[in-house]
Parts: structure tokens; sequence; C-alpha cells
């Protein structure tokens, strides 16, 4: 008689996102379970096919011959289940969150962060709208916004997220290419890259108990466009930590003057309607994050 019987499921799931994530600590948090929980699934899967899935590392797990060849078919059988259920569901059924956000936000922080977030709610489809100069949704075009600004900037701001600190970064290459740096007076002798007309320099060095005044020749669309000028060598941007955490941990960029200060937050801007259950999940998972990942930013 053909052998019918269908692996326990639970555990195909947990193998299948411990192969994707290569780790079973990331497969934990990308089910909400506890790390043991997944590693006693794929154990149990293990049992029931007779064979090894996983080489256990130091840095996480990879899988064996046997564990490759079956994670191709499961995860093909899996994206079959999902293609199923999206001709099976009624287009009217289909959830969207539409996110307008500041360009660097979306291209730094969220955009790297969507595919596993995906995974959190199933069903939920994300646009992401990058938009350097809206000041309020209306619950038309977008659900819900991410912006970055003054306290009391922003009227509808639902949702005060972090206030991120502040430094001026550059290469490495351009900061051993001119005089060494005192501190943050020392900076104006040197090419400031600028988002606006000198305004947001003027606050930062005012912070530091700096009068100075700047005018800028040159200015930049948005944080993201500064920070890539500032990449290729052309001179020193301001940074909050949000947007260059990963390049200075990797040396890309690094810090010109050891000085720092909070000047703006990120907050959520919702329309006057009622949020949506997605929506509401959307801003509380956003503020887990951030605050997860930059613990020093939080607003007291």
């Amino acid at each position: 008689m053909p052998d019918h019987r269908l692996p326990p499921l639970n555990a195909v799931r947990a193998f299948d996102a411990a192969a994707r994530l290569g780790s079973y600590v990331e497969a934990s948090k990308a089910l909400h379970v506890t790390q043991p929980a997944i590693g006693r699934h794929v154990k149990l899967l293990e049992d029931w096919l007779g064979i090894q899935l996983f080489e256990r590392t130091s840095r996480g797990v990879n899988l064996t011959p046997a564990g490759e060849k079956y994670h191709r078919k499961i995860a093909a059988a899996l994206q079959l289940i999902i293609e199923a259920g999206k001709e099976a569901r009624p287009k009217e059924a289909e959830r969207w969150l539409r996110i307008m956000v500041v360009p660097g936000f979306a291209k730094r922080w969220l955009m790297p962060r969507i595919e596993a977030m995906r995974h959190l709610r199933p069903g939920l489809k994300f646009a992401i709208e990058p938009n350097s100069t809206f000041t309020e949704v209306d619950g038309k075009s977008a659900d819900l916004g991410i912006v970055y600004g003054l306290d009391g900037q922003y009227a509808d701001s639902r949702e005060a997220l972090i206030c991120p600190r502040v430094f001026p970064i550059c290469t490495p290459q351009y900061l051993a290419s001119i005089e060494p740096l005192g501190g943050p007076a020392d900076l104006v002798r040197h090419e400031l890259i600028h988002v606006d007309d000198g305004e947001w320099w003027n606050l930062w060095f005012a912070a530091h108990d700096l009068d100075i005044h700047l005018n800028s020749d040159m200015l930049y669309v948005n944080n993201d466009h500064a920070l890539s000028v500032a990449e290729s060598g052309q001179g020193i941007a301001l940074a909050n930590e949000v947007l260059v955490r990963e390049e200075l941990r990797s040396g890309k960029l690094v810090r010109a003057v050891d000085a720092q200060v909070k000047l703006e937050s990120y907050r959520v801007l919702t329309p006057s309607a009622e949020l949506s259950a997605d929506a509401a999940w959307f801003i509380q998972w956003l503020k887990s994050e951030l605050e997860k990942d930059f613990p020093e930013a939080l607003i007291n």
C-alpha cells in the first residue's frame, strides 16, 4: 500500500524556517516560538524521516546533502500551498498596508526587514512609498506615514518612536586626507554635505554651544542622498544612528569627531479614521523593533 502519511506539519514549517535562515535563533524569531521548540521540531522531523537534516555549527546550522534535497522539495510544496491560498481567496479579501516613509529610513532600515516582517503577518501585503516632503496622511494614498522631524512639527503624530543620536560621518579615506579634527568647531574648515540650506548643521552646532551659521550652495533631496554622497568620499554629512549603523559596523563609514546629540524623532503619522488591526499591529512591531535596536534612543 502506498504511504500517504503526512509528516508533522509544524515540524516541516520549523525546518523550512531554519533552512531558509540558517539559524534556529532566527527561525524562532520568525515563527514566534522559542529556540528549543525549533530544535525539538527539527529532531521530530529527522526521526520521522530517518535522516539527518542539519549539521550544527557554532554559527548556526547547515543543511546536509539529504536535508538540502528534502528542503528543495518541501519549499516548493509550501509555495504551492501559498499560491493555492491566493487563488482560492476572493480578491476583496486581499489586505494591503500602504506606508509613506522618509527615504533614508525606507531604504536603510525598513526595506531590509520587510521579508522577515511579512512572515509575521500572513496575508498582509505592503506598499512602501519613499517620500521626503509629506507632512500628513489622509488614509486614501497611504494608511500610515513614518517621518523624521522636530517635536510639534507634525500635528497628527500618533506615536513617537525613538529620538536617535546625530553625529558627523565620512569615509575613512576622507578622514585620513584632511587635517586632524579636534572637535565639532573644526568641521567648518572642511566639505560639509547638506540636506537643506544649512539649518540642520546649524542646529547640531548650536546643541554643542557653538555659534556657527552656515549657508549651503549645494543641497541634496534627502538624508539618503546626502549619505550616498558621503559614502563616495566627497565630504562630511550628518547622520542619525538608525541610518548608518551597519555602515559604521562594516567600516564603510566612520565618525568624523566624537560628538553626538539627539535632535529629531521618528514618528508615525496616521489619518483621522480608526486604524485597522493591521496598521495597529505594524505600529507596535515598528516601535518594538526600533526600541530593541536602539535602546539609547528611547523617548522618555
